[in-house]
């Protein structure tokens, strides 16, 4: 039984995820088309971004399926995409600095190990360069960044209970499908928004599951 992993079928823990077959069941952390609702909060919460800077590890293959569903997203809202390495520290801070042109620029942090372990520098980064932001997960958002989307990740662990259950009453973990998340977080920091001279739209105030102060 697994909880929160990203893209078990690449991973190679299961053959799909209505039929995993082998012994193994459980939870997926990542849908890729929630990638694609970061590019639209960017765009609301700071409608001027015009080029986007998408950071994440080019060795994780969910890395590559979150990039193509932002690509997506930002084509039909006519935002330029700009895919940043994050496999190393000083490579973030380099390759952001590189990126920054003028001042319709934005930051997307997908989801992944390398992106989580850097919180605290990508947020001082998105910081220091006056860059609006959304990230994959609450944690972000309370730790200083701007906006975050994502599951929530107490939410499977709870739910595991049942396939437990079910498992030693004699199903088979083959012939339980991997579910995907249902309950997603929206998070706002607002705090972050004023100091980067935001005013978060009333929409985006309504939907919030959660303002920081």
């Amino acid at each position: 039984m697994f909880v929160n992993v990203t893209d078990p079928v690449s991973r190679g823990l299961i053959a799909s995820l209505a039929r995993p077959g082998g012994n193994a069941t459980g939870f997926a952390l990542f849908e890729f088309g929630v990638a694609g609702k970061w590019v639209e909060l960017l765009k609301q919460i700071a409608p001027e971004v015009a080029r986007v800077a998408v950071l994440r590890n080019p060795a994780i293959i969910s890395a590559m399926g979150q990039l193509a569903a932002i690509q997506t997203a930002a084509l039909s809202v006519g935002v330029e995409v700009t895919p940043v390495d994050a496999r190393h520290a000083s490579e973030i801070e380099r390759a952001l600095t590189a990126f920054l042109r003028g001042s319709k620029e934005g930051l997307i942090v997908t989801s992944g190990g390398s992106t989580i372990t850097r919180r605290d520098l990508i947020i001082a980064l998105a910081a220091k360069h006056r860059l609006p932001a959304v990230y994959p997960h609450r944690s972000f958002a309370t730790a200083g960044g701007l906006i975050s989307y994502g599951p929530d990740l107490i939410e499977p662990y709870r739910s595991a209970a049942s396939y437990v259950d079910r498992v030693l009453k004699g199903e088979k973990p083959a012939d339980l499908p991997v579910l995907q998340p249902t309950k997603f977080e929206l998070v706002i920091n607002l705090s972050t928004a004023r100091a980067l001279g935001l005013e978060v739209p009333p929409t985006l105030l309504v939907r919030a599951d959660e303002l920081i102060e």
